[in-house]
């Protein structure tokens, strides 16, 4: 009961605060007026808002439904509830890789999550075999995380002020900035985000038993490495394509999958799917909050996820006292 309630209300809460978010800024119009705009005539005010605001909210809540599933996946497959792929450095790999092709090959811009997967993937090897001892710990794989996630953070902060801040879209990519972004970038994130999501949920069975000893694992017929390889790329190819668009977005990650199992239970067949409706839910929230709680200036919504989450993360490494050693 408790898992059907938290479904229905973060669906409401997402058709409320998407419909409150086309309407919030210095344009606004009716319900009845959008639905003329959109489908019977044209109204220059709803086109406006078509042009600017929807393509944004659109891509907050594609890149909060990858990005939350991604954290998912990456806590199951490493067997750490403080994974998240901003921590351990997927997030900053993919953004210095989109930032290398929005620089030097602007052309192939549609290849951008590609190209961002790559990062990502190079990242996530880094942190998996810097972090190996005889096994993985899960400090050492945050340790390393946040080595490598300074590293790429790093690179791709340089680059953009070696450009002198004057190439548009790597500073975007940067400063995950989704001010400008268009129709063109909706069209470029779905595709990936609805092939990462669907291949998600293919391995919601696995998921649930590499919860389990690998021994356990193996004594059910899984092939624990290759299974643990095979979701780990499918987690990389969310958070990756999600940052080339949206920008390198931490803490997203961490938090809703911790709040999906408290609200509907530790099975991936249900936090999954609660996962990605509650990603997308909390970063359009943080967008929209972003851009409303400084008007007319505007606060990334990178950053109201990182005063929201530095707090949380902290919080949870507290209490987990068994990952300390």
């Amino acid at each position: 009961m408790r898992a059907t309630i938290s479904f229905v209300v973060v669906i409401l809460a997402l058709v409320i605060l998407f419909f409150a978010a086309i309407n919030i800024g210095s344009l606004q119009v009716s319900f009845g007026e959008l639905l003329q705009g959109l489908f019977v005539k044209r109204i220059e005010n709803v086109a406006t808002i078509w042009d600017l605001r929807f393509p944004r909210i659109m891509i907050s809540m594609l890149a909060g439904a990858a990005i939350a599933v991604s954290g998912v996946l990456f806590q199951a497959v490493l067997k750490n509830p403080l994974a998240d792929p901003g921590i351990i450095g997927i997030s900053s790999g993919a953004s210095f890789a989109a930032v290398l092709i929005t620089a030097f090959a602007p052309s192939l811009y549609f290849f951008t999550p590609l190209v961002a997967f790559l990062g990502g993937v190079v990242a996530f090897f880094l942190v998996y075999c810097l972090s190996w001892k005889g096994g993985l710990s899960p400090l050492r794989i945050i340790l390393t995380g946040v080595a490598v996630n300074a590293l790429f953070t790093g690179l791709a902060s340089a680059f953009n002020s070696m450009s002198g801040g004057d190439m548009t879209g790597v500073a975007s990519i940067v400063e995950a900035n989704i001010t400008q972004k268009t129709w063109d970038d909706v069209v470029t994130l779905f595709p990936y985000v609805a092939a990462g999501l669907i291949l998600a949920v293919l391995f919601i069975g696995e998921c649930n038993l590499l919860t389990l000893e690998d021994k356990t694992a193996r004594s059910l017929g899984v092939n624990v490495n290759t299974t643990r390889i095979v979701i780990s790329l499918v987690a990389v190819l969310l958070a990756s394509i999600a940052t080339a668009i949206a920008g390198a977005i931490s803490f997203l990650g961490l938090i809703v999958p911790h709040i999906g199992r408290i609200l509907v239970g530790s099975d991936h067949k249900v936090l999954v799917p609660f996962s990605a409706l509650a990603g997308a839910l909390t970063f359009l929230l943080a967008d929209t909050l972003g851009r409303t709680i400084a008007a007319p200036y505007e606060v990334s919504a990178a950053v109201i996820m990182s005063v929201i989450g530095g707090p949380f993360f902290i919080l949870l490494l507290r209490r987990s006292t068994k990952y300390a050693n």
